[in-house]
């Protein structure tokens, strides 16, 4: 991976990781995927699920505001979340996946969610511990 990718995506995540912080609707963020688990390449997209209590006020435009993300491209229905897709001018795709705290919850897992958890993740904001009781649900 070039130095250059893994640099913009820590700073993607950092920004990520206060954008979240700074909200009052957010139950918790984290990363998935390749990058959390360490095999990400320079073609692997960023795959952010943000869990929110009125996950309604995210749509392409408000999400679009926020420049970090890069360009709206896409948007699609999975289930629990709602997943907004966007490209920065470097070529980066970030997915971002929004749901409500539902998402994380651990009695009983949702079978989608034990497969994103199994599959590698990395808190990035988990005032509430969420993400760190989903992950010790799914553990074993």
């Amino acid at each position: 991976m070039s130095i250059d990718r893994h640099q913009e995506v820590v700073a993607l995540l950092d920004w990520a990781g206060r954008w979240a912080g700074g909200r009052g609707d957010v139950a918790g963020l984290l990363l998935a995927g390749s990058w959390a688990r360490g095999a990400a390449r320079d073609d692997s997209d960023v795959d952010l699920v943000l869990l929110s209590d009125d996950p309604s006020v995210y749509d392409a435009a408000s999400l679009e505001e926020q420049s970090a993300l890069g360009a709206f491209v896409t948007t699609r229905d999975w289930g629990p979340v709602t997943e907004w897709r966007f490209v920065r001018e470097s070529g980066l795709e970030i997915e971002l996946c929004v749901g409500t705290p539902d998402w994380a919850s651990t009695s009983p897992v949702d079978a989608g969610t034990r497969r994103v958890v199994r599959d590698g993740v990395r808190p990035l904001y988990d005032p509430r511990g969420l993400i760190a009781g989903i992950v010790d649900a799914c553990a074993g």
